[in-house]
Parts: structure tokens; sequence; C-alpha cells
């Protein structure tokens, strides 16, 4: 009866939380609500002027602003007890992805009925949380042992995912989690003999690689090897930044997704549809908006009271700025094509959702930040 009355207390306390005004920082929601702006009125052009598709993606857009109050109340606390579950609740998914699994070539989705989603989106934050909570309570930096630990946490959803096959987030998913390693102070020394190691087992790497895979490799370094065929999306991508010029062409004069000639271009390539509509004004303009996101959420991370908060923080922030770069870097032909969207902008649910949850959470580290935990 005691246990009942407790946990019912719990509960009550738990959702009188949640319906308090959440402490918000307002710099960073408004930055994110203004990507979020560009990438729906991006996607109305790119898409042809479908409002079907914009109406789904302001519905997830919705969603996952609904999980980023719900999660701004949440204490760091409260979601580092919760860590291990999380992490390993991912772990199951990612398994049933590998039994039940569906998607175009691929295996990466799970259609639970109600909803389809990509369970390898939650690991982007799982992984990160949960080496984050494995060295909390460590001492700093980390010694071999600990760091071997946290590459086994790091290794099991990787390769998971990488099984899918989906190499790009794979690698997306280990690097958020070998940021928590470096925030926490890992000696230039053991970075470069880490680094070292990873070079070498590139040739190893390259041998289990999938056949497509190493294609947009070579693609990358040579496109115009097969320019109809695998250097295709490479080719028209650059074609389609480069026609935008200074101004750009103009709001909807994208002829490369007009015609069709740029693939995926209200996902993996939108940001190359909205270079050519609004050049390097409209680009700098995206660029510094992200800047200044990922710069707050560095200063939120520099301002956390504890170890998980401060890592866990650093770690959304740097990730961030890699998930930027490396669609920036895919569109412009300085890195192979691998996937990833642009943040925000680009069309898609599970992404969205996902990485507003990890901004929530960085509310909730923001909102918190004046409290110490044991």
């Amino acid at each position: 009866m005691i246990l009942t009355e407790r946990i019912a207390y719990t509960v009550r306390r738990f959702f009188a939380r949640l319906l308090k005004r959440p402490r918000l920082d307002l710099p960073l929601l408004g930055g994110l609500v203004a990507l979020c702006v560009i990438g729906l009125a991006v996607l109305y052009s790119a898409s042809g002027g479908s409002a079907a598709q914009v109406l789904n993606q302001s519905v997830r857009l919705a969603l996952g602003f609904a999980v980023f109050v719900l999660l701004s109340r949440v204490p760091p606390a409260i979601l580092r007890s919760w860590t291990p579950w999380f992490y390993a609740g991912t772990l199951g998914l990612l398994v049933a992805v590998a039994l039940f699994g569906e998607g175009r070539g691929a295996h990466r989705w799970l259609d639970l009925g109600v909803v389809r989603f990509q369970p390898s989106e939650l690991a982007k934050l799982a992984l990160p949380m949960m080496v984050a909570w494995h060295l909390n309570d460590r001492v700093l930096p980390p010694n071999w042992r600990s760091l071997a630990v946290a590459a086994v946490l790091i290794a099991v959803p990787a390769l998971l995912i990488a099984e899918q096959p989906d190499l790009g987030t794979a690698l997306l998913v280990a690097v958020s989690g070998a940021f928590v390693i470096f925030l926490a102070g890992l000696s230039w020394l053991r970075i470069g003999l880490i680094v070292g190691a990873a070079a070498a087992s590139a040739p190893l790497a390259w041998q289990f690689m999938h056949e497509y895979q190493k294609n947009r490799v070579r693609m990358f370094l040579d496109p115009e090897t097969d320019p109809l065929g695998n250097g295709w999306n490479i080719i028209q991508a650059k074609i389609a930044v480069g026609s935008g010029g200074f101004a750009g062409k103009g709001y909807g004069a994208s002829t490369q997704a007009e015609l069709d000639f740029l693939p995926e271009h209200t996902t993996d390539f939108i940001f190359a549809v909205f270079s050519e509509e609004f050049g390097v004004v409209g680009v700098a303009v995206v660029i510094a908006l992200y800047v200044f996101i990922i710069g707050r959420g560095l200063w939120i991370a520099a301002e956390a009271r504890d170890t998980y908060s401060r890592l866990l923080a650093g770690s959304i922030a740097m990730t961030f700025f890699v998930y930027v770069m490396v669609n920036g870097g895919m569109i412009t032909g300085l890195m192979p094509v691998v996937g990833v969207p642009m943040p925000l902008i680009s069309y898609g649910g599970t992404s969205a959702v996902s990485l507003l949850a990890a901004f929530g959470i960085l509310q909730s580290i923001h909102a918190y930040r004046r409290q110490t935990f044991d």
C-alpha cells in the first residue's frame, strides 16, 4: 500500500512539473523555429508545390516540438536514471530491424502499423546519453579501461546499423559517442593513437563494405567516370549549387528540381535546391543560423554543472554540426554521398523528431543548470 501511494505521488509530481510553464532558452528555440520555417518553405518549392508533403512535415515537426517541450521539463537527473533503459530499448529495436525490418534495398524501418520509423535515429540520442552515463561517475579524463567499455557501448549499435546496411548513419552514431569521449578530456596522445588505429584499419574495413558503398567513395574521388550512373547525384547537385550564383534564381525557380534532374530533391539534396534558388546570400544566412544554434548548444554545455549534462549537451551540439557539415559537403562534392539529410530542412519524420528531442534535452540542461545532481 505504501509503495503504491509512493508511486502515485511520484507520478503526480512528474505531471505537475510538466504542466508548469517551461523555462525555455528562447534564443535557441527561436533559431530552431526559424530553421523549420525555412525548411517548410523550401520543401514546398522542391516538391513542386505539394501542400500534402508540407502538411505531413508540419505534423511531424509539431510532434517533434511536443517532445521538445516534454523533455525540457524532465530534470537531467531523471534523464540520467532512464538512460540505461533507453539504450537497451534502442538496441532491442535495432535487433528487431535486423529480424523484421523493411525498406528499399536495405532493412532500416520498423512498421508498427500505427507508425513507421527508423530506430537508428533513436540511436543518435541513446548512444551519447549512454556513454555520458558511463563516464559520469568515473575519474576524468578516462583511463583505458573506461575507454574500452565506452568503445563497446559505441560499437554495438553502430555495427547493428551498419548491418542494415546504413554505413553513413552508423558512422554518425559512432561519432556522437566519440564526441562524449573527446569532451571528457581525452589526451591528444590517446586521440592520436585511436585515430591512427582507425586509419590503419581502413583497408580492412574496405573489404567488408558493400559494392554500392565502395562506388560512393569512387564517385566522390572522380564522379566523371560514370556521369550517367553512380556519379549522377554528385554532378547534378554541384550544378544546382553552382547555378545559384550570388543571389540565386529566385524562390520556386530551381530548374534542377523542376525538371527532375536532381535526385531526392526533397530529402538528402534539398539544400542544393535552396542553394540554386537563393544563392550565396541565402546559404550564408542559413549557415549563420546553424552556427548560432551550435554555439548556443556549446554555451549550454559550458554552463552545465554536472558531468553527465556537460558531456551530453556538448555531444548534441557537436553532432548537429557534423550533420550540417556532412550534408553540405555531400551536395558540393567535398564528401561522399552518404544519405545524411540537412537537419530540420530535409523532408523526414523520424529525423526531425529525434533532433528536436535532442534539443529538448538541451533545454532541460539549460533550465536546471543551477542545480547539481549526485
